[in-house]
């Protein structure tokens, strides 16, 4: 079992690795000079020469890529283009910021939609499944930034309950930032709830097909028993590998709903680096996203190998 975990972390290293290359050649391969986007048409040639000269530009690509994952290893992704700020030092506070949103996010809907799935898979055929599929498969098709607009014209601009931008700062208490947040981390709650209902249901449902289940129910188990006692801990690897996936989501999926909520987090920092085209902001923003979802991909897999024994042996 250890060398089986041992490989799905150096897969997960490798995977994070490959990323890393795609992200520096697809910020390398965008049209245009990264020189003259931020200092302007109106930059002297000799000017352009020079600042392409200070940001290495005028090296070979492979040579800034070693020497760009050798600082990021370090926790260094050096200074900005626009403002000749840390990247590190102005990116904690928005990574912090972000990980509150998913955080919030998530405290509401693992639980809510691992209940929901059950109850589903439970009351199979009867009006609450039939609900929840409704409301779900609703939630899955409805875009997060046309969500996040309903959120905002309800809730902030005709009744005025919950302010339309989630601004926040680092000395804001905590109740104050709770119901600030409460708008996004509610729309991203609806928005990765649904997957992780209709997998955990279904998950549970393909367990009840199982010989042993039908053996649980002919010797006079109630419905709700055989699925807490039998089917859920066999279904517990695919639940887990959806709710971390979606854990994957709520940190790397909130590009759009922090955009739309003007939320200072670190996916509104990509797209201000992206506009401004300033790219180790947008290369080390990227590498972010990346860790956060293979890491919690390498931890569902360890999880479900902890949690099957079919699993715990390769094949």
């Amino acid at each position: 079992m250890a060398r089986t975990i041992a490989i799905r972390v150096v897969l997960g290293l490798l995977t994070l690795l490959g990323v890393s290359i795609l992200i520096f050649a697809a910020t390398e391969i965008l049209p245009g000079d990264v020189a003259t986007a931020v200092l302007g048409q109106g930059a002297t040639p000799d000017t352009v020469r020079v600042f392409r000269e200070e940001l290495g530009l005028d090296r070979p690509a492979y040579i800034r890529y070693l020497e760009w994952l050798g600082g990021a290893v370090q926790g260094d992704f050096g200074v900005a283009l626009t403002n000749k700020r840390d990247i590190v030092k102005t990116m904690s506070p928005k990574l912090f910021n972000t990980l509150f949103l998913a955080g919030y996010a998530a405290l509401i809907a693992v639980p809510l939609a691992v209940g929901l799935g059950i109850l589903a898979a439970i009351k199979e055929g009867k009006w609450i499944d039939r609900t929840a599929n409704i409301v779900s498969l609703a939630a899955i098709s409805m875009p997060e930034f046309f969500l996040g607009y309903l959120f905002i014209f309800f809730f902030a601009v005709q009744n005025r309950w919950f302010p339309s931008l989630a601004t926040v700062y680092s000395s804001m208490p905590l109740d104050k930032r709770i119901y600030v947040v409460a708008m996004p981390a509610v729309c991203l709650t609806l928005l990765v709830t649904a997957h992780m209902l209709r997998m955990t249901r279904s998950s549970v449902l393909a367990i009840m097909s199982q010989p042993y289940i039908e053996m649980a129910f002919l010797k006079g188990l109630s419905r709700a028993r055989v699925i807490f006692v039998h089917a859920l801990p066999n279904a517990a690897g695919p639940i887990i590998t959806v709710v971390a996936l979606n854990l994957a989501y709520l940190i790397v999926g909130v590009v759009v709903i922090e955009s739309v909520f003007v939320y200072p987090g670190i996916g509104q920092f990509m797209v201000d680096g992206v506009s401004k085209r300033d790219l180790p902001v947008v290369q080390a923003c990227g590498l972010v996203f990346a860790a956060a979802f293979v890491i919690l991909n390498t931890v569902a897999d360890v999880l479900s190998i902890l949690v099957n024994p079919r699993l715990r042996k390769p094949r």
